[in-house]
């Protein structure tokens, strides 16, 4: 699966908070389809900021790795797509 540069969370648990362990990500709501614009959030100096699509609140963890969550399970991955084959 392909991973992005910048990490991309998702909601699917429709948790109030996600705890993830970078400051600059991208929400992209819960799976389709009811994802939502994906959005680039930056906390600036702060520990903590709120999507203004889903309300998810997002906080930020120096304990978690970059592509880690809090409930598991909130990093976005994008589907496989199938290889093609010549012929």
């Amino acid at each position: 699966m392909a991973q992005h540069a910048i990490a991309h969370f998702q909601n699917d648990l429709g948790v109030a908070e996600i705890e993830i362990g970078v400051t600059e990500f991208m929400c992209c709501g819960a799976s389709d389809p009811h994802d939502h614009p994906h959005v680039y959030l930056d906390m600036g100096d702060e520990r903590e900021i709120v999507c203004p699509y889903c309300s998810t609140l997002f906080k930020f963890s120096p304990a978690l790795a970059a592509h880690q969550s809090r409930p598991e399970g909130c990093l976005y991955r994008t589907a496989a797509r199938p290889q093609e084959t010549g012929g």
